[in-house]
C-alpha cells in the first residue's frame, strides 16, 4: 500500500529550504500501468539530463489499480510522489500515456499513446456493452472533462489520426501534434544492435529465433492457445531454433507473475525464453527471425521492422477497420496446425517487405522524427529553450529472459 506520508522532495512551499538544485522545472510522470510506464520512459530520457529539469513519478490510486505498477515505478529509482501529494501540486509539465486520472492532475499535459496507433484493435470497448459505434483513443469522453480538453499536447502517430481527432473530438485539434512513434523510431535506430540482442538471448548465428507474441484478454494468443508454446518447441529442433515468449504486461498484472510463470514452466523447462513485461520486448522483436503473434502492438511493431509475421489469433470480425491489427491481418497468413512450421516461416518471409511498408505507414507518418517533435513540444510547455544536441530516440534495453520457475 502507498504510504500516507508526503515526500520531502523538491516541490511545495518550503522546497527552497531543502533542494540542492534550485528553480528546476517540475515534470510529473503519471504511471497507471506498466505499459504506460515503459512508453513514458522514452519521453523522460529526452529531458531528464537537463540541469533545469526535475522529473517526479506518481502512480494514480483510485478504487482499483493494476497489480505490480508500484513495484515497477520504484524499480526505476526515480523520485516517487504519493498520489495525494501529486494531485495537490501544480507541475510545469505532466507526461501521460493513458487517459486515466488526467482530470485530477494540475499542469499542462502531454499525452501520447501507450501502444501502436490511436485506432484501437477491437471495434468496441470491452466496457461498451451493446454499443454500435466503434471506440477509439481520441473519443471526446476520453480527451475532455466537464468541457475542458485535458491534453495541452496530444501526440499522434499519423495524419489519419489527426483527421480522426477532427471527427471524434474537434475541440482537441489545437492540441494535436503529428509526431510519429518514438517506440518504433527507437527500434529502427537499434537494428544495428541485432546481433548483440541475439547474444543476450543466447541465440547463436546458426539458430533462428521464433518469438511468440501475445496481447492480453481472451482473444489473444495466450488466451486462446496456451499450448502453442509447447507445440512450437516440440515441432522445431532446438539445435536450429530458439523460442521466446512476449506477453502483454496486463496479462502479468491480472494473473500475477508467479501464476503466469507457473503456467509456462513446462515450456521453460523445454527451452522457452520468457521476456519480462517491464523490459526487453523491443530488443527481442529486433532479434527475431519469425514472429507468431496476434492483434497486439508488439506484433505490429515486429511487422513494421520487417520481421516475418504469422497470425496465431485474431478477433476476426471484431477488428477495427483501418487499425494496425487489421492491416497486419490483411497481409499476414494465419497459422496452420497441419502445415510444417518451417514452411510457414518461409511463407511469412515472402510477404514481410510488403507488410512492413503497410504497417509502418499505419503507425507513423513522421518516421524517425518523433524524438525531435516530442522534445520540442515538451520544452515549449516547460517554457525553456531546447538543448543544442539533436534529439534521438532511446535505444531498446538488452533483453534478459526470466529465470526458470521456482516451485
Amino acid at each position: 500500500m502507498e504510504s500516507e506520508s508526503w515526500v520531502r522532495g523538491p516541490i511545495g512551499i518550503d522546497a527552497g529550504s531543502r533542494v540542492t538544485r534550485p528553480r528546476c522545472r517540475a515534470v510529473l510522470v503519471v504511471v497507471p500501468t506498466v505499459t504506460a510506464g515503459t512508453r513514458l520512459l522514452d519521453l523522460v530520457r529526452l529531458l531528464e539530463r537537463d540541469l533545469r529539469v526535475q522529473v517526479l513519478f506518481t502512480v494514480p490510486h483510485g478504487t482499483d489499480r493494476w497489480q505490480g505498477v508500484d513495484e515497477y515505478v520504484r524499480a526505476q529509482h526515480g523520485l516517487v510522489l504519493p498520489w495525494a501529494q501529486a494531485v495537490a501540486h501544480r507541475f510545469d509539465l505532466v507526461l501521460a500515456a493513458s487517459h486515466r486520472h488526467l482530470e485530477a492532475v494540475h499542469g499542462p499535459v502531454l499525452l501520447i499513446g501507450h501502444g501502436a496507433g490511436r485506432l484501437r484493435p477491437s471495434r468496441y470497448s470491452r466496457k461498451a456493452g451493446g454499443a454500435t459505434v466503434g471506440t477509439t483513443a481520441v473519443d471526446r469522453e476520453l480527451l475532455t472533462f466537464r468541457g475542458r480538453v485535458l491534453p495541452a499536447v496530444l501526440g499522434l502517430g499519423t495524419d489519419d489520426e489527426f483527421e480522426l481527432v477532427r471527427e471524434r473530438c474537434p475541440e482537441a485539434l489545437p492540441a494535436a501534434v503529428v509526431a510519429g512513434d518514438v517506440c518504433l523510431d527507437g527500434m529502427r535506430a537499434a537494428t544495428g544492435l541485432r546481433e548483440r540482442y541475439r547474444r543476450a538471448l543466447e541465440v547463436t548465428p546458426q539458430r533462428r529465433l521464433v518469438v511468440i507474441s501475445s496481447t492480453w484478454y481472451t482473444d489473444s494468443t495466450f488466451g486462446r492457445i496456451p499450448e502453442l508454446y509447447q507445440a512450437v518447441l516440440e515441432a522445431l529442433p532446438l539445435a536450429d531454433y530458439a523460442v521466446a515468449a512476449v506477453l502483454h504486461p496486463n496479462a502479468w498484472a491480472v494473473h500475477g507473475r508467479r501464476q503466469v510463470t507457473a503456467w509456462l514452466s513446462g515450456s521453460v523447462e523445454a527451452g522457452l525464453k520468457v521476456i519480462p513485461p517491464e523490459r526487453g520486448w523491443q530488443a527481442t522483436m529486433i532479434a527475431a527471425d519469425w514472429v507468431i503473434g496476434d492483434h497486439g502492438s508488439t506484433t505490429g511493431y515486429a511487422a513494421a521492422l520487417g520481421r516475418p509475421v504469422t497470425l496465431a489469433s485474431s478477433p476476426g470480425k471484431g477488428l477495427q477497420p483501418g487499425s494496425i491489427a487489421e492491416v497486419v491481418r490483411c497481409h499476414a497468413e494465419e497459422l496452420c496446425w497441419n502445415r510444417p512450421l518451417g514452411a510457414q516461416a518461409e511463407a511469412a518471409g515472402k510477404t514481410a517487405a510488403r507488410l512492413s511498408a503497410e504497417v509502418t505507414r499505419a503507425i507513423s507518418t513522421r518516421p524517425d522524427r518523433a524524438a525531435a517533435i516530442l522534445r520540442s513540444a515538451m520544452y515549449r510547455l516547460l517554457e525553456l529553450s531546447e538543448p543544442a544536441e539533436p534529439a534521438t530516440p532511446p535505444l531498446p534495453a538488452m533483453p534478459v529472459p526470466l529465470p526458470g520457475w521456482e516451485r
